[in-house]
């Protein structure tokens, strides 16, 4: 039987890159430590923000090797498997099970546009039937995929599936059809994409939130669901409003490096583009602003 521990403020973790085009791994374990140190109750590994599908099924599987030979505690990872092909989606997916993450983060077939439930089902099909013992979580994000999990679809699925399929990740940004979803079956664990939904999630409403933008904030997210701390959840939902119209990922790389003093973690992968230089100098003053605000706020 299925089960997750996933809870909380998890970060969807960015992927540093190497010369070679290939993720790296270093800087990547070196990432991870300090997210997990700083706030984070999980991460999720190659998601979106992490860029999972710029990179071959082997660089993925290779990453995944590397996070579980680190040592790194894979009952608060979940790794993002979803692919175009279904062989691919099957590989990544089984390796994630031998290695022992806690939950496998899904895309809808994502090439084909207008796919059926019954083309998603049999998709998904092969996928569980390739990993038996590891969590699935449905990643709606039909802003990219241009499939979505519906609640109609989510409620075959949950059918078909049973106790393999745990939970969601929602990255469309709408919290009444998350709230919704959360109500499919008893203990669905869903995870809004937004900060903004962490007071809610101590409710119990979802299971906590899975953010880009907490590659940034962890810390404040951490006081917010952990603590409640409505000012420190506003600096949070701040820092995220900085990208309001830019790409998100280059501009989440780029604060990182200059969080971590590391030029390299700026890199991103074709078809995306690093910010520009002017760019980047606007929101990392912002970004400095709003942390020393958050500081002078801070209780004692």
């Amino acid at each position: 039987m299925a089960s997750s521990t996933l809870s909380g403020v998890i970060t969807a973790i960015a992927t540093p890159v190497d010369p070679s085009g290939a993720p790296d791994h270093e800087r990547f374990l070196r990432l991870a430590r300090f997210l997990l140190g700083n706030g984070c109750d999980g991460l999720n590994v190659l998601g979106t923000t992490g860029e999972a599908t710029s990179f071959t099924a082997e660089q993925r599987m290779g990453l995944m090797s590397a996070i579980a030979e680190a040592g790194l505690p894979l009952d608060r990872l979940m790794v993002g498997t979803g692919a175009a092909a279904v062989g691919d989606a099957t590989r990544i997916t089984g390796h994630a099970a031998e290695l022992g993450f806690a939950g496998a983060l899904v895309l809808p077939p994502f090439y084909y546009k207008g796919v059926s439930g019954d083309g998603v089902l049999s998709y998904l099909d092969a996928v569980i039937r390739a990993a038996p013992k590891i969590p699935i979580y449905l990643y709606n994000f039909p802003a990219l995929s241009g499939v979505p999990y519906d609640l109609e679809l989510i409620r075959r699925i949950v059918d078909r599936f049973g106790d393999r399929v745990v939970g969601l990740k929602d990255s469309s940004g709408d919290l009444p059809y998350a709230r919704s979803a959360a109500e499919v079956a008893s203990g669905f664990r869903v995870f809004p994409s937004t900060e903004a939904s962490l007071l809610e999630a101590r409710t119990g409403v979802f299971a906590g939130c899975i953010s880009a933008t907490a590659n940034l904030n962890a810390d404040l997210c951490a006081r917010a669901f952990h603590d409640g701390d409505e000012g420190a959840l506003k600096a949070a939902v701040a820092i995220r409003g900085l990208f309001d119209g830019l790409p998100l990922v280059p501009g989440i790389k780029a604060l990182l490096a200059r969080i971590h003093g590391d030029a390299r973690l700026a890199e991103v992968m074709p078809p995306l583009t690093p910010f520009p230089a002017d760019t980047a100098a606007a929101v990392i003053a912002k970004y400095e602003a709003l942390r020393q605000r958050a500081r002078d706020l801070q209780p004692a």
